[in-house]
């Protein structure tokens, strides 16, 4: 981040949760422009919350947090915020085609008198050709696979020029191939600038896409760092495990690759690379 590079989130000592009981706690960490930060951490981890505290969704209990310079308890206005959940499928129950619900994108940016303009279809169009959906604008969202509709929400996200896109599991619950169709699309977005948080289980997957990581567990950070300095955690904690349970060095190497150890694809420098 430049120095005079605001950063586009910005916490220290943020405490998220419901009905007064903090779930989130003791949250330090900044987001510069342009980054993509992974948030990674087991089911319970507080992942979510973070995430629903960005939107102002939940309640925030302590500390300071900003998003895009404005502290989360004053944003009224979120159409700056871009947000992709996690959803394996569209609703087939409203027939709609790819450019129907990529346009509801825009919505927010729309008053209730005045139709699309140019500009409103051109937008449209860059994102379905962001997604690669292009040539299937035409097409009813219920013929597509569980790939190609996370494209679909992402492109809906990307219409309204978000200045933050936050996703939530964009790559679960796809076969392989649908993966890499969704990891072409975050490097396409990367090279373009977009600021992206992806809350993911699947680190690997996204090797050369992110650049910052945050690991969360039990609503605390665990890690705060880039990559390599992740790598070299995931293998001092290994290493402490060894240690404290005295196992031999080939049980290290199998308990390396469980995913409480290694979580998300990144097990040692010798094997993986990101």
């Amino acid at each position: 981040m430049t120095a005079d590079a605001s950063p586009v989130v910005s916490a220290r000592s943020a405490a998220f949760g419901y009905a007064g009981r903090a779930v989130v706690s003791d949250l330090t960490f900044e987001m510069a422009p342009g980054e993509v930060l992974a948030v990674l951490g087991p089911n319970g981890s507080g992942k979510s919350t973070l995430v629903r505290g960005l939107l102002g969704l939940n309640e925030h209990l302590a500390g300071e947090i900003e998003v895009l310079g404005v502290p989360v308890t004053r944003r009224s206005d979120r159409s700056r915020l871009g947000y992709v959940p996690q959803r394996h499928t569209l609703s087939g129950s409203v027939r709609s085609t790819v450019r129907e619900v990529v346009s509801t994108g825009r919505l927010p940016h729309l008053p209730w008198w005045r139709p699309a303009t140019r500009h409103d279809t051109q937008l449209v169009d860059e994102a379905l050709a962001t997604v690669g959906l292009f040539d299937r604008a035409k097409a009813d969202v219920a013929t597509l696979s569980g790939g190609q509709q996370r494209r679909v929400l992402i492109a809906r996200a990307l219409v309204g020029e978000p200045a933050l896109l936050i996703m939530d599991e964009p790559t679960a619950g796809v076969d392989h191939v649908s993966q890499e169709g969704l990891v072409k699309v975050l490097r396409r977005l990367v090279d373009t600038g977009v600021t992206m948080l992806v809350v993911t289980h699947e680190l690997a997957a996204l090797q050369g896409v992110v650049d910052h990581i945050l690991e969360m567990d039990a609503g605390e950070v665990r890690f705060d760092g880039n990559p390599t300095d992740y790598i070299c955690h995931v293998e001092s904690v290994v290493h402490q495990t060894h240690r404290g349970d005295g196992e031999h060095d080939d049980q290290v190497d199998s308990r390396a690759q469980h995913p409480m150890r290694a979580p998300y694809g990144i097990a040692s420098t010798s094997k993986t690379e990101v």
